[in-house]
């Protein structure tokens, strides 16, 4: 006699239940990211983007960070934080003139409580323009290059990048602006100078890799008095 129908259909209905979970299991292990890649670059806010002029800061695997968010994926805010200076270029720079590179983070200890603003993380003086167009930072480091390291549970932090035009100064940093990186008092540093606007300045942002899982949006609560103000 015929074998009945009924577990024919049954039959069908499993190798049909496997293959839906042999293509689950495909999209997991080769297409999941795809769906929620944390590898995607988010753009900063617009409040923050205000800064994004002309300046590019390139690292490693990471590419030009200019205004973005560090992603989570792959480590990138804990490798960050010992990775050694980026390449800065500033494509409009004059072959003729002379540089300045100043990096700090206005976010120390926290953005909601920034106490020791501006953290002094790079300055580098009496660089070329031909140099700087093509990401070669040479010339007179008066603070060497200090990785992004935000405390943990601080939320997230600027990296800011300016370039002014030195104009033959002799740039130098006090003896009490030596002793320490934080509380810097950027403003009265550019008055000293007579340095006028930054000819090109971005920034980027990341927080402490540990605080990965508290989610908070990168904005925060700023405005645009945060930002320094050149006079």
């Amino acid at each position: 006699t015929p074998a009945p129908r009924k577990p024919s259909k049954l039959g069908w209905t499993m190798r049909l239940a496997v293959a839906a979970l042999l293509l689950g299991l495909t999209m997991v292990a080769t297409g999941d990211e795809g769906d929620k890649d944390p590898c995607v670059y988010e753009a900063l806010t617009d409040n923050d983007a205000v800064l994004c002029k002309g300046l590019k800061v390139f690292y490693p695997e990471l590419g030009n960070l200019g205004c973005m968010v560090v992603p989570e994926c792959n480590n990138y805010r804990q490798k960050i934080t010992y990775w050694t200076e980026p390449i800065v270029k500033f494509p409009g720079a004059l072959d003729g003139a002379t540089y300045i590179l100043v990096m700090v983070d206005p976010d120390a200890p926290s953005r909601s409580s920034p106490k020791a603003r501006f953290w002094r993380h790079w300055l580098v003086t009496d660089i070329k323009g031909a140099d700087v167009k093509k990401g070669k930072i040479q010339g007179q480091e008066l603070s060497p290059y200090q990785p992004p390291s935000p405390p943990a549970q601080s939320g997230f932090h600027r990296y800011q990048f300016f370039v002014y035009l030195q104009e033959g100064k002799t740039i130098s940093l006090l003896p009490k602006e030596n002793k320490t990186r934080g509380s810097w008092n950027m403003d009265r540093f550019l008055s000293r100078f007579h340095l006028g606007e930054p000819e090109a300045s971005t920034q980027f942002v990341t927080q402490n890799y540990q605080d990965m899982l508290h989610h908070q949006a990168p904005g925060g609560s700023s405005e645009p008095k945060d930002k320094p103000e050149p006079r």
